[in-house]
């Protein structure tokens, strides 16, 4: 509706920019929501939740702070809380021994995932991608446990790091051969990823002996230690046969007797390849060294 402003008929459009000059210029400080855009909570977070503000409860002057059901034990409710088994309980700087189950080791072996007809080392396992193995947390290696014992039906050649003395009757019981042995921390590296080892050029380093808090466990039959007798080891083989009474298989006339004593020098890392050699991908060729030193050096 038009109105009269002295000798000026002023309509609705004209007020509107006559309302505009007299307000002041849109800035961040005068700018807000329009009410009711955001919808307020109806608790507060933290130590402004809550339905206890007595100033007795926590003090002077403090407010009352209930936790929400279920979050009495922290940021996560307890039902969220995953049982984890305490296999390394204890100090910080202990040896820590992943676990492969037989059952998960039968399983790679029926889909493929590993080759029983070839000897199954840490770098095998890894290669399958489904294990993880972190040297700076701490991790030397794996350790085979006894679930799956009643179904494990394969015959192998492994190595681990670890194993019980059910495990080992179990794979001594088809026919297999199992050997514990312990790598450092430059082993451990090279085996947990082959092909990124031999990708950067180096040679081949020499497998360090173990520490004195371990060498008793690696040179020990009855836990096929690779740094036994191998005359106690087939001796051990033998009573622990007779302990879980099966009939132990002789390794003699096996077919595949090449294969189930094929075993490692306490200083080599890689199956087939020497301490000392270089790998090159590119050209697919291997380099061993013809110096003295350093063919005394990797021999010693």
């Amino acid at each position: 509706m038009a109105s009269r402003i002295g000798n000026r008929v002023v309509g609705g459009a004209d007020k509107a920019l006559d309302l505009l000059r007299t307000l002041p210029r849109v800035s961040l400080g005068n700018l807000k929501s329009n009410p009711r855009a955001f919808p307020k909570s109806g608790r507060g977070a933290a130590q402004h939740g809550g339905d206890k503000h007595g100033a007795g409860n926590k003090g002077s002057g403090q407010r009352q702070n209930f936790l929400r059901l279920g979050y009495e034990t922290g940021n996560n409710p307890f039902y969220l809380r995953v049982p984890k088994e305490p296999y390394y309980k204890g100090h910080h700087l202990r040896r820590e021994y992943p676990p492969v189950s037989l059952s998960r080791l039968q399983t790679l072996i029926d889909t493929g995932r590993l080759d029983s007809s070839k000897p199954i080392d840490l770098a095998a396992l890894c290669n399958t991608k489904l294990f993880t193995l972190i040297p700076d947390q701490n991790h030397h290696g794996f350790q085979l446990t006894d679930e799956g014992l009643d179904n494990f039906k394969a015959k192998v050649n492994i190595e681990v790091q670890w194993a019980p003395e059910q495990v080992i009757a179990a794979i001594e019981r088809n026919g297999g051969v199992i050997t514990t042995g312990f790598y450092d921390m430059s082993s451990l590296w090279a085996l947990r990823d082959p092909l990124k080892f031999f990708g950067r050029g180096v040679a081949i380093p020499k497998r360090q002996l173990p520490s004195d808090n371990v060498v008793e466990y690696y040179t020990d039959p009855k836990n096929r230690g690779y740094l036994a007798d191998p005359d106690l080891i087939a001796h051990e083989r033998f009573a622990l046969s007779q302990k879980y009474g099966y009939q132990l298989p002789d390794l003699k006339k096996d077919p595949a007797l090449d294969m189930l004593l094929e075993r490692k020098d306490p200083r080599q890392i890689f199956y087939g390849l020497q301490p000392g050699w270089l790998v090159n991908l590119k050209d697919k060729t291997i380099y061993e060294p013809d110096d003295q030193s350093l063919l005394q050096y990797y021999k010693s």
